[in-house]
């Protein structure tokens, strides 16, 4: 069983910053890709930060310059710093791990964390 266990989120006023963990677990042999994903009252989950098993990152237009993505690869962690938080930030925050291999298993499949409140005020 794989399982995402995200922590860090909470309640931050405009200009501050948090830090956002997600530890993945379940006898993991690889995973492709590593990400947070976000999803305000109202609206669609979009994309916020992807980290790639190599190191390559990608970052929404709206978060470049703020946020920051790392993965640690031996602890199959990875951490959302975030600075120069806005009230449009509010959200929930997911975990997401692309492309997980298990041990023993042949294909790849994708997971994704419960989510962690993050609200911004103003």
């Amino acid at each position: 069983q794989v399982q995402l266990v995200e922590s860090g989120g909470g309640l931050v006023q405009a200009g501050g910053s948090l830090r956002l963990s997600c530890a993945v677990s379940g006898s993991i042999s690889s995973i492709n890709a590593m990400g947070w994903y976000r999803q305000a009252f109202g609206k669609q989950r979009e994309l916020v930060a992807r980290i790639a098993s190599g190191g390559s990152t990608n970052y929404a237009d709206s978060v470049k310059g703020r946020f920051t993505i790392s993965r640690d690869g031996a602890k199959d962690t990875v951490y959302l710093q975030m600075n120069s938080l806005k009230p449009e930030d509010t959200a929930v925050y997911y975990c997401s791990a692309q492309g997980v291999r298990r041990i023993g298993a042949l294909g790849r499949l994708d997971y994704w964390g419960q989510g962690t409140q993050v609200t911004v005020s103003s």
